[in-house]
């Protein structure tokens, strides 16, 4: 009888041993599952916080490019040249969604040598025209139809699903963007206002970080702060290129300071790739 009796006590401390591991295993999961739906939750409210920015930088697009396009046609050679580098920053802030729009971003973007000449309009079509044939006459037609096309894409834009994906891709993209066409002085080769698209790409760019920064900073302060340093070291470079409200021409730009440029940019595009890891829900 005593053996049985303890068998019956060791069986019930037994099952009193893995009622609590189940319990802990079961707390732990539930932990565990609402830490991620807290997450998700966080990275949802970002994609629609994003979105509003998006938005907005697009819808000032449209007020500045019909500035910009009433300049062209009103023969207004100075005010188009000074409008063209402001203008173009709100494009180039949020192009991770306008850029969705694979048949509109050739229209209102493409540079010369992207698409065949007798399909080639847009900003750059026109940047050609008011520095290199010094006039207005010769843009009209592509100004008439760049405010056509940039209208549309202000009416598509709300069709685009954004995700986090599609945010910590388009932070890098923006970054590589910069790196690999706009440290050359290509994109503005005409009227080399680069430095007007280089720091919008990298106000973007920020943006989006600021946006995930909260859940990054739980998870990794030290990515959240080196990150906030090199954008911090990029600002300090541009400020430095400043001429009044504006930017230098690029040509202005000695190598040594494109090379420091350019540096900053890789050094930041490395950390700020690592987002997308670090606040992944898991």
């Amino acid at each position: 009888m005593k053996l049985v009796k303890l068998s019956g006590i060791f069986l019930l401390s037994s099952s009193l041993l893995f009622g609590c591991s189940n319990t802990e295993n079961t707390s732990s999961t539930e932990k565990k599952k609402e830490t991620n739906n807290t997450a998700s939750k966080a990275l949802e409210n970002v994609s629609k916080e994003y979105r509003e920015y998006a938005v907005g930088e697009i819808e000032e697009f449209v007020k500045a490019t019909e500035e910009f396009t009433k300049a062209v046609k009103n023969g207004d050679l100075e005010l188009a040249k000074t409008l063209y580098g402001p203008a173009r920053m709100y494009y180039e802030r949020s192009e991770p969604i306008a850029e969705v729009f694979g048949d509109l971003d050739p229209k209102i973007d493409a540079r010369e040598g992207d698409v065949p000449d007798e399909e080639w309009g847009g900003y750059h079509r026109i940047e050609k025209g008011l520095w290199v044939d010094h006039t207005t006459s010769s843009s009209e037609q592509f100004a008439e139809q760049l405010m056509k096309d940039v209208n549309l894409l202000r009416a598509k834009v709300d069709t685009v699903e954004v995700t986090p994906d599609l945010l910590i891709t388009g932070a890098v993209d923006l970054l590589n963007e910069v790196s690999t066409s706009k440290v050359t002085g290509e994109e503005d080769r005409y009227s080399h206002t680069d430095l007007y698209d280089f720091a919008a790409n990298v106000e973007g760019a920020e943006k989006i970080y600021q946006l995930l920064n909260p859940e990054l900073k739980k998870k990794d302060e030290a990515l959240s702060n080196e990150i906030q340093t090199r954008f911090d070291a990029i600002y300090s470079l541009l400020n430095k290129q400043k001429s009044g409200d504006g930017y230098k021409l690029y040509t202005e730009l000695t190598e040594a300071q494109v090379k420091e440029l350019s540096q900053a940019i890789d050094a930041l595009a490395e950390p700020l790739s690592q987002i997308g890891i670090v606040t992944e829900a898991s």
